[in-house]
């Protein structure tokens, strides 16, 4: 067995906190914080993955208004033990080429497009902290067949729970957070063969 190397040991007894992401320059890309636990990615990203995420920054980009800006792979520190890294986020933060993060109350839209190796904490855990931290709008695109599916969800306040408003195969139109509208047929090649 091949002992830990020193970097992954928290710094203190009561684990990692959300600031500790900017210390680790040892730990892989797409390191994320959920409940006080580091979360690597460990299995390569699939090129559909891939692309879905990049043509969907583009069409969102394009249909942002001024205000808003479209990001992919940022943290957002929901607080001291959670800062997970959607694939994509619509924010109300300004660009700052050195941020390493996003507040939630500067986050309109979080978005994951679920991989198998992330599947579980994308349907449960992301679903449930998103709400809890008050972002007004959360997308969950599964893979069918090739096919993005995308499961709409906005927040219901006073509960701080999501309700889901749709699923979207095709195309997709929604007026909040801001007018979108998606041809989702164009944002993955379909498979071959």
């Amino acid at each position: 067995m091949t002992a830990l190397p020193d970097w992954m040991r928290p710094p203190r007894a009561e684990g990692w906190f959300a600031e500790d992401l900017d210390h680790l320059p040892e730990a892989p890309r797409h390191t994320e914080l959920i409940d006080g636990a580091l979360v690597f990615r460990l299995w390569p990203q699939r090129w559909w993955h891939s692309r879905l995420v990049t043509d969907l920054t583009v069409a969102l980009a394009a249909q942002a208004p001024a205000g808003i800006e479209v990001e992919r792979e940022m943290t957002i520190r929901l607080d001291a033990r959670n800062r997970p890294e959607p694939d994509l986020l619509a924010t109300t933060a300004p660009y700052d080429a050195d941020r390493t993060w996003i507040a939630p109350d500067e986050v309109r839209l979080a978005v994951e497009v679920v991989s198998p190796e992330s599947a579980h904490r994308d349907r449960t855990v992301k679903l449930r902290t998103y709400a809890e931290a008050g972002i007004p709008h959360h997308w969950r695109i599964e893979d069918e067949d090739g096919a993005p599916v995308v499961h709409v969800y906005e927040l219901d306040e006073p509960t701080a729970s999501y309700v889901p408003v749709g699923i979207f195969r095709d195309s997709l139109r929604r007026p909040v957070p801001f007018e979108i509208s998606l041809d989702l047929e164009k944002l993955a090649p379909p498979r071959r063969g």
